[in-house]
């Protein structure tokens, strides 16, 4: 067998562990492990084994991870997040599908200080969907938005995926930072549009809301978001204006977040410890898996499978806009199977050489990217968000329902996939600025 077959065989053989649901980094590893020891020696295999790992692990932007996973942590278990979707209630219910608009815009602020889709579902699921039952919005209308609304919390910043993306691609966290708070910000547009647009038409999806609320309460209601607003002016003005590095707002913020539950004596001991024990099970988790898609690389680089599949793809002829079409088609696959971390880097040892090869832009590459896996994660049969929403309203709602209503957000998810696509400087305009 030749070394490339060994790549190819390499590959099947990956795929084939994930779909027999052996834990992704796991996969990566072994594979890896094995592919170098069959095309080298065991010596370099073991080699490999000891190298990369502390080489990648190494890398300093990668501390900024558990950091920003910290500071999300405080601020969840210190409730810090809480007053989001009652200010957004307050200011909006008089809009059609207020309150649905209410969770999309509690869900960006709360992917601020969080950065997951999952969480973001999970928490606003618990707050926003009783909150809209209870005034007798349309079952699908108020879970398919805050499915849809949790999505926002990988693309504005601080996002672990493009923390990842860019250490890998080798593009500035920065840049990818503020690419990702610009299609997150078109996207949050998109559904709210969606939201009102359902709503005018058929008003009985979300009936109008008759209490009568003061602009005293308003304003009082305000107050409660001044944690996240600090946190946001704190960690991302500073980050911004070039006040500190991505890596070092991570620390910034876990600092941050834990001194603001302190002045608000919000933060139990228990509270502290969950924030610090879940901190390091999910950081060692997007470690094992980002050290085996390294291993991937290097496995793929000494078979010569990647090098032969660009040249395949750069014989074959295929246009930027066909290859960005697979890829969107392969990454939406991926997102309703694999949370995104691990969908990401199990392709990007493929991907990469293939978009460099053509000319694309990897900064706005990792946007798409991003985007696209997102998607994924409240697309049939198997969308992720959608799950961590059942398991929240439990027997209250049937799977069919929240996934009838993310379909309409699926809709302006292609639309905004399609500008993206059109015109890239929906991307690229605010990194032109840091420049």
């Amino acid at each position: 067998m030749s070394d490339i077959q060994i790549g190819y065989a390499g590959i099947a053989l990956l795929l084939t562990l994930i779909a027999f649901r052996v834990p992704i980094g796991l996969s990566l590893i072994s594979v890896s492990f094995g592919g170098i020891w069959v095309l080298i020696s065991e010596k370099a295999a073991w080699g490999a084994l000891g190298v990369i790992p502390y080489t990648f692990s190494a890398t300093w932007q990668l501390s900024s991870i558990p950091m920003f996973v910290l500071m999300g942590f405080f601020c969840f278990h210190a409730g810090l997040t809480k007053g989001l979707f009652n200010a957004a209630r307050l200011w909006l219910s008089a809009l059609p599908g207020g309150l649905a608009i209410a969770g999309v815009l509690g869900s960006a602020g709360f992917a601020a200080v969080t950065g997951s889709s999952l969480a973001c579902a999970a928490a606003m699921g618990r707050i926003a969907v009783p909150e809209m039952l209870r005034y007798r919005y349309d079952v699908g209308l108020a879970t398919g938005s805050i499915a849809a609304a949790g999505t926002i919390g990988a693309l504005i910043p601080p996002s672990i995926l493009f923390i990842l993306y860019g250490i890998i691609a080798k593009v500035p966290v920065g840049q990818l930072f503020l690419g990702g708070l610009g299609v997150g910000l078109l996207t949050a547009a998109s559904y709210i549009a969606v939201i009102i647009i359902r709503v005018k038409n058929n008003p009985e999806l979300a009936p109008a809301i008759t209490e009568d609320v003061t602009w005293r309460e308003r304003f009082v209601a305000l107050i409660e978001v001044w944690p996240v607003m600090v946190l946001i002016l704190g960690v991302f003005g500073g980050l911004f204006t070039g006040v500190f590095t991505p890596t070092e707002a991570g620390g910034i913020g876990a600092f941050l977040s834990l001194l603001i539950a302190l002045v608000k004596r919000s933060m139990t001991v228990q509270g502290a410890w969950m924030s610090l024990m879940e901190t390091l099970t999910i950081s060692a988790s997007i470690f094992i898996i980002a050290i085996g898609a390294s291993l991937l690389t290097r496995f793929f680089a000494l078979s010569g499978a990647g090098d032969q599949i660009s040249e395949l793809v750069q014989a074959m002829g295929v246009s930027p806009l066909v290859l960005i079409m697979a890829i969107a088609l392969l990454y939406i696959l991926l997102g309703m199977f694999l949370e995104p971390i691990g969908a990401m880097l199990l392709t990007l040892p493929i991907l990469l050489p293939l978009v460099t090869e053509a000319g694309i832009d990897l900064l706005w590459f990792g946007v798409l990217v991003a985007k696209l896996l997102e998607i994924g994660m409240i697309t049939p049969p198997i969308g992720l968000n959608v799950f961590v929403l059942k398991g929240v309203m439990g027997d209250e709602v049937a799977l069919g329902t929240i996934f009838r209503g993310v379909m309409w957000f699926i809709l302006a998810d292609i639309m905004v996939l399609a500008l993206v696509v059109m015109v890239p400087d929906l991307v690229l305009f605010f990194p032109s600025l840091m420049k």
